[in-house]
């Protein structure tokens, strides 16, 4: 058994759970989503930074996964 597909399959979910998530706290930062940032103790800045940031690497692992080839000999 190739647990190869598995472990992409998994990497893919994750990713795409990951890009909702950082989705999410990017609405909130750009007052999208009815979210008090200000009540959190964080200067706003930063939670844009972590959020753009992990947004784009949840990105670039799903497209990664999904762009990949499979190569078995």
């Amino acid at each position: 058994m190739n647990p190869q597909p598995n472990k992409r399959t998994i990497l893919i979910i994750v990713g795409l759970v990951d890009v909702v998530l950082s989705g999410a706290i990017l609405l909130i930062y750009f007052g999208l989503l009815p979210i008090d940032i200000s009540e959190w103790g964080i200067p706003r800045w930063v939670i844009g930074i972590i959020g753009g940031v992990w947004f784009l690497s949840a990105i670039g692992l799903v497209a990664y996964q999904l762009t990949r080839t499979d190569i078995s000999d």
